[in-house]
C-alpha cells in the first residue's frame, strides 16, 4: 500500500510540472521549433521569466526558453497588464536587436500567444539573482545545482569584469543607459559567463552622433505596478531625485550589484517603495556620509572604487572603460578566462604561445571553471589542426582531473577525431608524442571499445611512424601499459609490428629498443608463443653489432630462466643452443660480453645435461632391475622370446619415442638364455658370478630422480621475466661499431647490467623539450653504461674483463679513476611492477632529482656520465659489459668517418632526440 501511494505522489508529481510546462507554453509559436523540457531558473524584471532548458528540433541545439506565464498579472487591472506586457515586450525586443558577447544571445525572437510570452536564448544556468540566494518562481523542490552553488574568486572578478564591458559597449558604442542594472537581469550561461539582459527600461540617447548624448528619462510613478518600474534599490539618487539618468547612472547600479555580490546578495540600501523619496532622501544623507563598516566585506583593493562608483555626484563615479583596467581585475585567472573569450581576435602565433603557457595556470583554477569554461573553448580547437598539438596538452591535463564518466562524457567525443589525425605530418608526429606520454591516462580512462577502436590503432600508427624518435618513444613505453591490453591484440597486433620495426629499421637505436621491449613483455605472453614466435624471430636479425647481440641473449636468457616461461630440452639442444654458440664468437663482441654468452651458454648446457642425466640413470636402473628379474625366473624365457620385450615396452610408456636407448637395451635383457644343463664348467662359474651380482642389484634402492641445479651458486635462484631481461641486455652498456683494444684481465671487475628507464636526454645532458616550454618525462626503456666495482661475475662468481666503451666521438672522463659508480639501486629495474606514465609527466623535472644524472655521472662530468643499471642476470649484481647505448646517449649516435664505416651490416645510427624534435616542430 505504501509502494502504491509513493508511486501515485510520484505520479502526480510528474503530471503538475509536465502540466506546468504545457499550460505555460502551449499554443505558442515557440513550441513549433523548440522542445520545451524542464524548469531549471527565473530572470529578469522581478524574476518574472521562468528559464526552461530546451532543444531545436531540427538541429539538437541545446537552448534555453524564457516563458513568462500572463496568469501572474491577472490580478491587475486590463490598463496595467498591458502597460506590464508591453515594457516585457520591449525589453526583450531591445536584447534581440543587441548583439555583443556580454549580453545575453537570443536564439529565437519573442513570440505571443493568448496565455504567454517566450523567447530562446543561449543555454542558461541562472540569474546572478539565484545564485545569490533570491528564489522567486524557481521550481519545486528547489534544484541541488542552485541551492549548492557557490562563486569563487575567479568567478566573481571576471564576471564583474564582464559586465563592466558590457556597460563600456551600451555606453560608448550604441549610445544607451541600461537603467535597470541589478541582479535579475545578469544571467550565467551555461558555461558560468555572466551576460546582461532585462532591457526594458533602457533609454537610447536622443543625439546619438554627438560626442556628449543626452538621455531622458521618466518621472517615477509610484502607482504603477513593480513590474512597469525598475528595481529602486539599484537606482541612482538623482533618477528619482531630479529626474535626470546619464550613463554614470548605470555605473551607480553597477556599485551596487559589486556591493550585492560581496554581501550575499543585499543590495547597500533597503527602500520603502511606498515612500520612495522619502527614503531616497534618507539615503543621499547615507551615502554623503558613508560609513566605513558599509563596505567591509568588499575585497580591499577594489573597495574605494565601489566608494566612487556609489558617490551621489555622478562625476565622480568612473565610467565603464575606465573599470575595465582597474588593478582589481588583473588576476590571473580573469585574465586567463577573459583571453579565452577573445581567440577569435587572435593569430596562430599568439594562440600558440598563450597555450603554451597555460598548463601552469590551470592548477590555479577551480574544476568548475576549467571543466564547463575553458576546456569547451580548448575543444573547439581541434578542427584547427595547427593547433591541436598546443591545445592537447591542455586537455589531457584536465582530462587527468576528471572523473571516468566526466572524461567519456565531456572529453572523449573531442578526443576521438585527434587519434586518427595524420595531417600535417609535423603536428601529427607530435600528437603522437603527447598521446603516447598519456598513455596511462588513455587506458585508464577510455572504454574498451574505444581503446580498440581509437587507442591502440595510434599505438600501431606510432610504431610504424618514419620518425626514428616516436618508435624510440613508443618501444620504451609500451611495457609501462602492456598490462591493460588484451592478449589478443598484444599476439595479434602489437608483437608483429614489433618485429617488424626490428627487422625493418635501419636505425641501431629502434632495433634495440625492440629487443628490449619485447623482453619486458614476455612476462604477458604465454610460454608457447614465445617459443614458437619469439624465439625464431631472433635468429632472423641480420645485425651483428654488439648491442644487438646482447639483446638477443637477453631474450634469451629472460625466457630461459623465467619460472612461466622456460625453454625446453629439445628446443635447447636442436635450436637455441645452436644460435647463441654461432653468435658467441662474433669478431665484434669483445671479453666481457663474450664471457656473457658462454655464461648463458654454460647454464644451459648443465641444465640440459642434467635433465638427460636424470632421465638416462632412471632409464639404466629400470633396464638393471628387469634384467635380474630375468635371471632370477628362467621358466617364463620361453614366453619372453616369444613375445616383444616388456623391459623396452615399460621405458617407451615412460619416455616415449625418446627412448631409443631404452628399447634397445630392453631387447638384450630379454634374450633367450643357454640351457644350463649344457652349459660348460666356466660357463656356470660366469653364470654364478651373473647371479651374485644380480642379487646385490636387487638390494639396492634405486636411483632417484635428480633434479635440475644450476651451473653454479650464484644461478641458484632465478628472477622473475623482467629482471632476467636486465640481466641478459646488460651488455648493450658496451655497444660499439668499433672492436675496442682488449686489456688484459683485470681480477674483479664486471660490467654494469641491463638499465631502466629513464627521461629521454640531449646532448650534454640537456632533458629533451616536447615544445611546451617543459622537459618532457617520457619514460624510456634501453641500455645504460657503466663500470661495476668488483663482485660476482654476470652468471656466475667469475669476474669478467672489461673495456673502455668506445662509440663514435664519445669521449673519456679525464683523470677519473677505474672505480664506477656502484649501480646497485636499480637492481629492480626491469620488475613487474614498472611505474606507469603519469600524469605529472608533462611539468618539468628538478634536475636534481634525477637518478641516472645522480648514479652515472658527477656534476663535474655530466658531458660524458654513462648510464646503466646494475642487475645481473640470475639476480647476479652484474653485467654484460655493453659499451655507450645510443638510445640513452644521443650525442653518441655522432659518428666520425671512420667509425661509420666500420659499421658491420650498415645501419645508421639514430640522431639526437632533441635536434629531431627541434628539425620536426621548431
Amino acid at each position: 500500500m505504501n509502494m502504491e501511494s509513493m508511486l501515485n505522489k510520484l505520479k502526480s508529481t510528474v503530471t503538475k510540472v509536465t502540466a506546468d510546462v504545457t499550460s505555460a507554453v502551449m499554443g505558442n509559436p515557440v513550441t513549433r521549433e523548440f522542445e520545451v523540457g524542464r524548469h531549471i531558473a527565473s530572470g529578469g524584471p522581478g524574476l518574472c521569466w521562468r528559464i526552461y532548458n530546451g532543444t531545436k528540433k531540427s538541429t539538437k541545439q541545446e537552448v534555453a526558453v524564457f516563458v513568462f506565464d500572463k496568469k501572474v498579472v491577472d490580478k491587475y487591472q486590463k490598463f496595467e497588464k498591458d502597460q506590464i506586457i508591453e515594457s516585457l515586450k520591449k525589453g526583450v525586443q531591445q536584447l534581440t536587436r543587441l548583439r555583443h558577447p556580454r549580453l545575453l544571445t537570443v536564439q529565437h525572437p519573442l513570440e505571443e500567444s493568448r496565455d504567454c510570452l517566450a523567447f530562446c536564448t543561449e543555454p542558461v544556468f541562472a540569474s546572478l539573482s539565484n545564485v545569490m540566494g533570491h528564489w522567486d518562481n524557481l521550481p519545486s523542490p528547489m534544484p541541488n545545482d542552485i541551492k549548492e552553488y557557490k562563486l569563487y574568486d575567479v568567478e566573481t572578478k571576471y564576471g564583474l569584469l564582464q559586465i563592466s564591458e558590457g556597460l563600456s559597449f551600451l555606453h560608448s558604442g550604441v549610445k544607451m543607459v541600461h537603467g535597470n542594472l541589478c541582479l535579475e537581469n545578469i544571467i550565467l550561461n551555461k558555461s558560468g559567463a555572466w551576460k546582461i539582459m532585462g532591457f526594458d527600461f533602457s533609454i537610447s540617447s536622443t543625439n546619438p552622433s554627438d560626442a556628449e548624448p543626452k538621455y531622458t528619462c521618466k518621472e517615477w510613478e509610484p502607482n504603477l505596478p513593480p513590474l512597469c518600474l525598475p528595481n529602486p534599490e539599484y537606482l541612482a539618487p538623482e533618477y528619482i531625485l531630479s529626474v535626470s539618468c546619464d550613463s554614470a547612472s548605470d555605473m551607480y547600479s553597477l556599485g551596487v550589484v559589486m556591493h550585492a555580490v560581496f554581501n550575499e546578495g543585499k543590495p547597500v540600501f533597503q527602500v520603502n517603495k511606498h515612500d520612495i523619496f522619502k527614503s531616497f532622501s534618507r539615503q543621499l544623507d547615507q551615502l554623503s556620509t558613508m560609513s566605513p563598516a558599509l563596505l567591509n566585506k568588499i575585497p580591499e583593493e577594489v573597495r574605494e572604487h565601489v566608494k566612487m562608483l556609489l558617490s551621489v555626484t555622478p562625476n565622480v563615479r568612473p565610467d565603464a572603460d575606465q573599470m575595465t583596467k582597474i588593478p582589481f581585475f588583473d588576476d590571473v585567472g580573469a585574465m586567463t578566462l577573459q583571453y579565452f573569450d577573445s581567440l577569435f581576435q587572435r593569430d596562430n602565433l599568439q594562440k600558440s604561445q598563450f597555450y603554451k603557457g597555460l598548463p601552469k595556470v590551470l592548477p590555479k583554477l577551480p574544476k568548475r571553471v576549467v571543466v564547463y569554461r575553458i576546456l569547451p573553448a580548448l575543444t573547439s580547437e581541434f578542427i584547427n589542426p595547427d593547433m591541436v598539438p598546443f591545445v592537447l596538452p591542455n586537455v589531457l591535463l584536465i582530462a587527468e582531473e576528471c572523473t571516468k564518466d566526466e572524461y567519456i562524457r565531456l572529453i572523449l567525443p573531442d578526443l576521438t577525431p585527434v587519434f586518427k589525425q595524420q595531417e600535417p605530418i609535423q603536428a601529427s608526429n607530435m600528437i603522437l608524442l603527447i598521446f603516447l606520454q598519456k598513455m596511462d591516462l588513455l587506458l585508464t580512462k577510455t572504454p574498451a571499445e574505444d581503446i580498440k577502436n581509437s587507442v591502440l590503432p595510434m599505438v600501431y600508427r606510432a610504431l610504424e611512424a618514419p620518425s626514428v624518435q616516436i618508435q624510440e618513444l613508443c618501444l620504451n613505453i609500451i611495457p609501462t601499459f602492456a598490462n591493460l591490453i588484451d592478449y589478443p591484440s598484444m599476439k595479434n597486433s602489437l608483437i608483429p609490428r614489433i618485429k617488424s620495426a626490428c627487422l625493418q629499421t635501419s636505425s641501431l637505436a629502434v632495433r634495440v629498443n625492440s629487443l628490449v621491449c619485447l623482453g619486458k613483455i614476455l612476462e604477458y605472453l604465454d610460454k608457447w608463443y614465445v617459443i614458437d614466435e619469439i624465439l625464431p624471430f631472433l635468429q632472423q636479425i641480420p645485425s651483428r653489432e654488439p648491442a644487438v647481440l646482447m639483446g638477443i641473449l637477453g631474450i634469451y636468457k629472460c625466457t630461459f630462466s623465467h619460472k612461466k616461461l622456460g625453454i625446453p630440452k629439445e628446443n635447447l639442444a636442436t635450436k637455441s643452443l645452436p644460435h647463441l654458440v654461432s653468435l658467441s664468437i662474433d669478431n665484434n663482441l669483445n671479453l666481457n660480453q663474450f664471457n656473457s654468452f658462454m655464461m648463458v651458454i654454460r647454464d644451459m648446457l648443465s641444465r640440459m645435461e642434467t635433465e638427460h642425466k636424470t632421465k638416462l640413470e632412471q632409464l639404466h636402473v629400470m633396464q638393471e632391475q628387469q634384467r635380474s628379474i630375468n635371471i632370477s625366473n628362467p621358466g617364463s624365457q620361453s614366453e619372453e622370446t616369444k613375445s616383444p620385450p616388456s623391459s623396452g615396452n615399460q621405458i617407451d610408456d615412460i619416455f616415449g619415442s625418446s627412448g631409443v636407448n631404452g628399447k634397445e637395451n630392453g631387447s638384450a635383457a630379454a634374450a633367450p638364455q643357454p640351457n644350463r644343463m649344457s652349459l660348460t664348467l666356466e660357463e656356470k662359474q660366469r653364470l654364478a658370478k651373473e647371479q651374485e651380482q644380480a642379487a646385490k642389484l636387487r638390494n639396492q634402492q634405486p636411483l632417484a630422480p635428480q633434479t635440475v641445479r644450476p651451473a653454479s651458486a650464484n644461478n641458484s635462484k632465478t628472477k622473475d621475466l623482467t629482471s632476467s631481461l636486465l640481466n641478459n641486455m646488460t651488455s648493450l652498456n658496451s655497444l660499439s661499431l668499433v672492436n675496442p683494444p682488449r686489456p688484459s684481465p683485470v681480477q674483479g671487475t664486471t660490467i654494469a647490467a641491463f638499465p631502466s628507464p629513464s627521461p629521454m636526454m640531449g646532448p650534454m645532458g640537456a632533458p629533451v623539450s616536447n615544445g611546451f616550454n617543459q622537459p618532457m618525462g617520457f619514460q624510456t626503456g634501453g641500455m645504460g653504461m657503466g663500470i661495476r666495482p668488483a663482485g660476482p661475475g654476470l652468471y656466475g662468481g667469475m669476474a669478467t674483463t672489461t673495456s673502455t666503451p668506445n662509440f663514435g666521438a664519445l669521449t673519456q672522463n679525464q683523470g677519473q679513476t677505474n672505480k664506477a659508480p656502484d649501480l646497485s639501486a636499480l637492481d629492480s629495474l626491469f620488475t613487474p611492477s614498472q611505474p606507469k606514465v603519469t600524469l605529472n609527466q608533462m611539468g618539468p623535472k628538478p634536475a636534481t632529482n634525477t637518478p641516472w644524472l645522480n648514479q652515472f655521472s658527477s656534476p663535474q662530468n655530466t658531458q660524458t656520465a654513462m648510464q646503466g643499471a646494475p642487475v645481473g642476470m640470475g639476480g647476479v649484481p652484474s653485467g654484460f659489459g655493453m659499451q655507450a647505448n645510443p638510445f640513452f646517449s644521443p650525442q653518441n649516435f655522432s659518428q666520425p668517418a671512420a667509425a661509420a664505416s666500420l659499421n658491420q651490416s650498415g645501419i645508421k645510427q639514430s640522431a639526437s632526440v632533441n635536434n629531431d624534435l627541434k628539425d620536426l616542430f621548431g
